[in-house]
């Protein structure tokens, strides 16, 4: 065991909690299991009101705590926590959503497969619903150049073996848990803190891919995702920034103008079809959300978005990613 410390890579783990803490407790209570021997850990916590960066520094000494004092998003809170790791010479940084719950062995297995080519640059696990086990959240993701999308590989698919053991390509990984090279960190940049929420780390992914650096998921590497897939449905939040964060993806990108036109048109024909069909007319305030991350896009206006609703972003963060 003395050997494997010297040689493992250092790894800093940043988890983000906002007002979550059960769910950053079964957290960190699982990574404490984790056997990989060169792990540190560090909370930032996103402007709680709940009072839990004091419970959590009293629960967990060990574990780094910073607190950012307002609600940064996932771009911004996990970016003072890269900071972080990249100042305390983190060899790789592993970004993890606060409601998982981890293998002992992921971490290892995920350092392992980027540790065998320097060419890669993010390592992401299988990702399974927390409440069913044996079945897949995102073997990865992929992106559909010519309309315009993303969407999780082997989502809802039970665990049959259809990936595999070996690594494999993708086009993104998850922000949910990702594995990230310190090199490609300080050659592309970190996340851009206009997405705020959503659309982020599909980004990034994307600077790492152009850069020469290769995105792959493992499959042996597993954790678990309290998600409930129901929560985006009514959520204005979540409608404004995936709407208004997939066309500053596409901009970013550089996307055709195929993929405008599909994104575009599929906005329209949900926006009309909320409006005119009876049985959507409930979503009022989704629509509106919608209508105004059009406009904020075309204006420009990113980051935090005030006057969405009464929902929290962490509601938010749990429906989707």
């Amino acid at each position: 065991m003395g050997d494997e410390h010297v040689t493992a890579p250092r790894v800093v783990a940043v988890v983000l909690n906002w007002n979550g803490l059960e769910d950053t407790t079964a957290c960190l209570t699982s990574l404490a299991e984790v056997d990989y021997p060169s792990l540190e850990v560090v909370v930032v916590d996103n402007g709680s009101t709940d009072g839990s960066p004091a419970i959590l520094r009293r629960r967990f000494p060990e574990v780094i705590l910073l607190e950012t004092r307002e609600n940064l998003g996932y771009a911004g809170g996990n970016n003072v926590g890269i900071r972080y790791a990249l100042e305390r010479g983190a060899e790789y940084v592993l970004l993890l959503n606060n409601d998982t719950e981890v293998a002992p062995d992921f971490l290892r297995r995920m350092v392992e497969v980027a540790e065998a080519d320097p060419q890669v640059g993010g390592v992401g696990p299988m990702i399974y619903y927390y409440d069913r086990p044996d079945v897949i959240w995102s073997a990865g993701g992929a992106i559909d150049w010519r309309r315009g999308r993303t969407r999780m590989v082997g989502l809802n698919e039970p665990e049959q073996g259809q990936f595999g053991a070996e690594p494999r390509e993708v086009d993104f990984v998850t922000g949910c848990a990702m594995l990230i090279r310190r090199e490609v960190l300080e050659r592309v940049g970190l996340l851009d803190e206009r997405f705020f929420l959503y659309y982020e780390e599909v980004e990034w992914c994307v600077r790492v891919r152009r850069a020469g650096y290769r995105i792959l998921h493992v499959p042996r590497a597993r954790i678990w995702h309290k998600i409930s897939p129901c929560s985006q449905a009514d959520s204005p939040l979540v409608h404004y920034y995936m709407t208004r964060n997939r066309l500053l993806f596409l901009r970013l990108v550089g996307a055709g103008a195929t993929a405008w036109f599909h994104t575009l048109a599929e906005d329209l024909r949900i926006l009309l079809a909320w409006h005119l069909r009876p049985r959507w007319r409930y979503k009022r305030v989704q629509r509106r959300a919608m209508v105004r991350a059009l406009l904020d896009a075309w204006r420009g206006r990113w980051g935090m978005r005030a006057g969405l609703g009464a929902l929290s972003v962490k509601k938010v963060e749990e429906g989707i990613r």
